[in-house]
C-alpha cells in the first residue's frame, strides 16, 4: 500500500479558522481603542482566506466549493470596506449555498448526478456486488430512481441553507457597513451561522445518506458490511 495518502481536514482546526477566531476579533476587538473596524475585518477576513488558501496548497486540486467560499469571504470584505449598504450582505449570504444548490440541482439532468459521484462509487461501496444483486433483482431503474431523489434532496438543504443565510443576516446585520456594531453584528451572524445552519444542513446530509443506504439494503438484502467497503485491522 502507498504512504502517500491525502491528510484529511481537520474539522476542529476548520470551525476555528473559519468560525471562531474571526467572529472572536470582529465582536470583541473591532472598537477604535482596539483594532478598529477596518483592521479587524480585515484580519478577521484575513482566517478564513489563508485558510482555504493552505488547503489549495496542500491538496493541490482546484475545488469547486472551496472557490466559491474563497470569493464569499472576499464579497464580506469587499461590502465591509465599501460601506456599501447591509441588504447587500444578506443576498451574498444567500447567494453561495443557492449557487451551489443549482449546480447539484443541474447535475440530475447530467449522465453523473452528483450524488451519484459522492456516494455511489468505488471507494465508499462494494459497487460489483450491489450492482450484480440490483440487476439480479430487477432494481436497476428503481434505484437510479432513488439516487435521483436524493440529488433533489441534497440540493433542497442548499436551498435551506440559503434561506437561512438570507434570514440570519437580514435579522442580525442592520448596522451600517464600516462601523464597529457592525463588526460585532458580522461577528454573531458567523458564530450563530453554525448551529443555526451548517448543524441542520449536516443533519439533513446524513439522513440522506441514511436513506440511499436503506433503499440499497431493501434492494439489494445485502448486509451493511457487505455494501460498505470496511477498513480491516
Amino acid at each position: 500500500m502507498s504512504n502517500t495518502t491525502t491528510k484529511k481536514t481537520n474539522p476542529l482546526f476548520e470551525i476555528l479558522f473559519n468560525v471562531f477566531i474571526p467572529s472572536l476579533i470582529l465582536m470583541k476587538f473591532s472598537g477604535d481603542e482596539h483594532l478598529g473596524t477596518v483592521l479587524s475585518l480585515v484580519v478577521a477576513l484575513s482566517f478564513p482566506v489563508a485558510y482555504g488558501g493552505l488547503e489549495l496548497i496542500r491538496h493541490k486540486k482546484f475545488n469547486f466549493i472551496a472557490a466559491l467560499g474563497f470569493v464569499s469571504v472576499l464579497l464580506t470584505g469587499g461590502i465591509g470596506l465599501l460601506e456599501l449598504d447591509t441588504r447587500w450582505l444578506a443576498l451574498k449570504e444567500a447567494l453561495i449555498p443557492g449557487l451551489i444548490g443549482i449546480v447539484v440541482l443541474g447535475s440530475t439532468f447530467t449522465r453523473h448526478p452528483l450524488m451519484q459521484k459522492l456516494i455511489f462509487n468505488k471507494t465508499v461501496l462494494n459497487l460489483s456486488l450491489i450492482e450484480e444483486r440490483l440487476k439480479e433483482s430487477g432494481n436497476e431503474k428503481a434505484f437510479d430512481r432513488c439516487l435521483m431523489n436524493s440529488n433533489y434532496l441534497f440540493a433542497s438543504t442548499f436551498a435551506f441553507s440559503s434561506a437561512m443565510n438570507y434570514a440570519l443576516a437580514t435579522y442580525i446585520v442592520t448596522s451600517p457597513a464600516g462601523t464597529a456594531a457592525f463588526n460585532e453584528e458580522l461577528g454573531k451572524m458567523t458564530l450563530y451561522s453554525y448551529p443555526v445552519i451548517a448543524i441542520p444542513s449536516m443533519l439533513m446530509m446524513l439522513g440522506i445518506f441514511y436513506y440511499v443506504w436503506r433503499q440499497i439494503r431493501s434492494m439489494t438484502s445485502l448486509e451493511t458490511e457487505q455494501i460498505f467497503h470496511l477498513k480491516e485491522s
